[in-house]
């Protein structure tokens, strides 16, 4: 067992290495570390970075380009629209994160889910557009999960139940 564990393990060597030569050794005076590749900044004719957003069933459409701070949801104000403090901590979550507080203007519209999915779906799509502005900031929001999709929906209603898994109830008479 153990020397078929050997051989499995020296077949994928093998394979990395045939598949990946050895890059030339670097001569003298030049650096031995490769350039980090960073992903391009997307950004349209207006200057603006866009993203979509999605948690549970609510869907964001976000618009980022600098400014002062201000964020629209829906055509209303932030403040209007979540007027729950929670919801808008939510909101405000990417750049607390990543420092960049008041430097950057948020247009958005949202449909779909309940308020709550809807905060999420922004602070989802803020996040994606500040990675498409500043592709830099990916490491940091990739790492407290901002970038990652919140996919828990609301389980679908099966026949012969009288909710997704809850049964009738049951009577002997």
């Amino acid at each position: 067992m153990a020397e078929t564990l050997e051989s499995l393990g020296q077949l994928k060597d093998a394979l990395a290495a045939a598949q990946n030569p050895p890059a030339a050794a670097p001569m003298a005076g030049e650096d031995a570390v490769e350039p980090v590749e960073l992903r391009e900044r997307q950004v349209d004719q207006f200057g603006r970075a866009y993203a979509t957003g999605k948690r549970k069933n609510a869907i964001a459409r976000v618009w980022l380009k600098p400014g002062t701070g201000a964020i629209s949801v829906n055509g209303k104000d932030l403040e209007t629209y979540f007027a729950r403090p929670v919801l808008r901590m939510i909101i405000n979550q990417p750049f607390q994160v990543v420092a960049r507080e008041d430097q950057y203007d948020i247009f958005c519209t949202v449909v779909g889910g309940g308020l709550s999915g809807q905060a999420g779906a922004v602070r989802h799509g803020i996040s994606k557009a500040l990675t498409n502005y500043e592709p830099e900031l990916r490491g940091a929001l990739k790492k407290v999960g901002f970038l990652t999709r919140d996919s828990r929906v609301v389980e679908r209603k099966k026949y012969g139940k009288a909710k997704a898994r809850r049964s009738f109830q049951f009577s002997k008479r």
